[in-house]
């Protein structure tokens, strides 16, 4: 389905009126209630120290520790590229999106796509070539979507958030069978951190809602965050990669920080607050986390099931830029 310039343009307006009031941060006009919650969550952390080494086997181990059955199941990976990264410190790397097509093939998927829809640069070819991911895709005959081009299906807001009304989702994230966020695991210059819930920003389609995402940065970031997160209708699972991750001045200026894990599990939110644990910042100080952890999913760690290496014997200091001194552990 195609959306005409006149729709862009009075989403766009009903998002300057809800900026004009003020980003959302009162309780919201939805019933939470209408959102099944699990009593409990499952994070695995699983111990990776470098690229080069054999990721499928785990990544194998971590995906065995859920009940996911991607046996005959469409799989959509959705990594996180965003920029030209020779270091390997702004994307998911490479490797990582290879071993895991490897992992869920072996699973017996019956396809493994990888798709995302890059907020700076409009020109896929030339991210995919300089990433490194073009040839991966070639030798594995994995399938690459640009979903800021798919085709798309409008579906109403779950959750109020922002003063947007619906989003417009790709049919390739929708018609898939498990959506994996893959994302990086990096601090973030306006959110304080992007992790599995932030990734599916990527999915929202920027033919529609402009360069960077523009619509939803004008209807709140953080916002935007939960009301994705909270309508997409679709099976997920996140496998962050934590291997070399990045503290600082994120998404994309902030500098390599070594953390030597992958983290894994179905919970976004319990999967986010984990990873936040990793880099020593309290994840009831980050706004949509504390949102989620509402609603969404677990942030409590009293209710978060740990598996594979304890996550206070990984644990990094990650730095952050001075407005987020105050989501310190302490």
């Amino acid at each position: 389905m195609k959306t005409t310039r006149r729709e862009f343009l009075e989403a766009a307006a009903i998002t300057a009126l809800g900026v004009a009031a003020g980003c959302r941060s009162d309780p919201p006009k939805f019933d939470p209630r209408a959102f099944r919650r699990e009593e409990r969550s499952r994070v695995a952390v699983i111990e990776a120290a470098k690229y080069e080494t054999d990721l499928v086997d785990p990544i194998l181990r971590g995906l065995r520790e859920f009940d996911i059955a991607p046996r005959g199941r469409r799989i959509v990976l959705k990594p996180n590229i965003v920029e030209f990264d020779p270091a390997g410190v702004i994307n998911t790397h490479p490797r990582v999106i290879e071993a895991s097509a490897e992992a869920f093939l072996r699973l017996d998927a019956s396809e493994v796509i990888v798709a995302e829809g890059p907020g700076h640069r409009r020109d896929n070819e030339y991210l995919l070539s300089a990433s490194g991911m073009a040839d991966i895709l070639k030798e594995r005959r994995v399938r690459y979507v640009d979903l800021n081009f798919d085709a798309v299906r409008a579906l109403p807001l779950r959750s109020r958030y922002t003063p947007l009304k619906q989003l417009y989702f790709p049919r390739t994230v929708l018609d898939a069978d498990l959506l994996v966020s893959m994302p990086k695991l990096k601090t973030h210059h306006w959110v304080g951190v992007t992790l599995s819930m932030k990734n599916l920003f990527g999915i929202i389609p920027s033919s529609i809602y402009g360069w960077p995402k523009n619509v939803l940065h004008w209807a709140g970031i953080e916002n935007s965050i939960v009301d994705i997160n909270s309508t997409l209708p679709v099976s997920r699972f996140a496998l962050v990669d934590g291997i070399i991750g990045m503290e600082g001045n994120g998404p994309i200026q902030g500098d390599a920080k070594a953390a030597g894990v992958l983290v894994m599990g179905a919970d976004f939110a319990a999967v986010d607050a984990t990873c936040a644990r990793l880099m020593r910042l309290d994840p009831t100080k980050i706004e949509y986390l504390a949102w989620a952890g509402e609603f969404l999913g677990n942030i409590d760690e009293n209710r978060i099931d740990q598996i594979g290496v304890a996550p206070s014997i990984v644990q990094r200091e990650f730095k952050v830029l001075p407005q987020f001194d105050r989501l310190r552990i302490v």
